[in-house]
């Protein structure tokens, strides 16, 4: 039995990136949800994954202050296609089915909304990931496109690639 932790969101400092590389690396490693190299440069991974305003690099923490999670959020695209966001999340292993990942979604949520967003694009969820597609069907999003084959899975051969959107008010 998965239990439910204590999670809360906040924005990610400098001091918290020796705690969210593993979680990349992880990733990584595994191959079968990101697009990305298995063993990254953790320069140039840094670079990437801290996002800088006016986007947003947050961590999911439990009681004690353990990062257990991350995301960054930031405008899809420029100029005319900045009004929709968009973001990454990573839940390390130990932590995953236990509200992690929904508590980043609705932190990220929250974000675009206050900003004034008109809603969030997720460019490229892997099919396969099917935990991460009903997490955020069950957080309104909806799935508006596929890349077919668009992903190489370590395991499964080529799966989809999804686009999946939610409105916001």
């Amino acid at each position: 039995m998965l239990v439910r932790m204590t999670i809360s969101v906040r924005p990610a400092t400098d001091a918290d990136w020796p705690c969210i590389w593993p979680i990349i690396l992880e990733i990584a490693a595994s191959q079968d949800t990101f697009a990305m190299e298995a063993t990254p440069s953790e320069c140039a991974m840094r670079a990437s994954w801290m996002t800088q305003p006016p986007g947003r690099v947050v961590v999911a923490i439990d009681i004690v202050g353990q990062v257990l999670g991350t995301a960054n959020m930031y405008a899809n695209r420029p100029n005319q296609g900045s009004h929709v966001a968009s973001g990454s999340l990573m839940v390390a292993a130990p932590a995953r089915a236990r509200g992690v990942g929904r508590a980043l979604v609705r932190d990220m949520v929250a974000w675009a909304t206050g900003y004034g967003f008109r809603g969030i694009q997720f460019n490229a969820v892997v099919a396969s990931n099917q935990r991460a597609v009903r997490l955020y069907e069950s957080e309104s999003f909806r799935v508006v496109g596929a890349a077919p084959g668009g992903f190489l899975h370590p395991t499964l051969g080529f799966v989809d690639l999804l686009v999946l959107w939610r409105d916001l008010p």
